[in-house]
């Protein structure tokens, strides 16, 4: 069965669903931000693609809008929204919350990083305005449905210890979504039935 990537049924889905927290050890928190906006025939999803940054090990990948929990964020909902805002310049008001997904803890070539990372998604409305930061080399919407219909579907090889490990994607123009990303996006799909 595919996920209905119809904005009122994922309303409807995610609202007031209840998600997994991560209760491992850990030594920073972060957020991101499924940014959602309806449009003809399929629901689209903002991505960006991370500035390439010497000692970043997601450097240059794509990702969703988010980073690090401040000490002034009153919780995990406000590092995704100032995140967001940052970013790419989207002010995601708490009206436009539609759900939160399960916290992922993240990864770096296969290892913990020791950072959970905590996903909201979000609905906005129409031509938002995007005004990317030095963080974000690219910000750029995709198809959901298609994604979550398994059509961008690909497989990405990385090398790692002298071995192409592959991992599952989604091509989105010259780009792949893999890794946090993908399965952040995979819970989303799961969560819609």
């Amino acid at each position: 069965m595919t996920a209905s990537t119809d904005l009122e049924a994922i309303r409807a889905r995610l609202g007031g669903r209840p998600h997994t927290t991560y209760d491992g050890e850990i030594r920073r928190r972060a957020a991101v931000a499924a940014v959602l906006r309806p449009v003809p025939g399929d629901t689209e999803i903002l991505l960006i693609r991370r500035a390439e940054r010497e000692g970043d090990p997601w450097s240059g990948h794509m990702a969703l809008p988010g980073g690090h929990h401040d000490p002034g964020d009153m919780d995990m909902f406000s590092t995704a929204r100032r995140e967001t805002h940052e970013e790419v310049g989207l002010a995601l008001s708490p009206g436009t919350l539609v759900g939160a997904l399960d916290e992922h803890p993240a990864t770096a070539r296969g290892q913990f990083t020791g950072i959970v990372i905590a996903p909201f998604v979000f609905a906005v409305e129409g031509a938002a305005r995007l005004a990317p930061n030095d963080e974000v080399a690219e910000a750029l919407w995709a198809p959901l449905g298609r994604m979550a219909r398994g059509e961008l579907d690909v497989v990405k090889e990385v090398e790692r210890g002298g071995e192409r490990v592959r991992f599952p994607g989604y091509g989105v123009g010259e780009h792949v979504v893999w890794g946090l990303t993908h399965r952040v996006l995979q819970n989303l799909f799961q969560s819609l039935g």
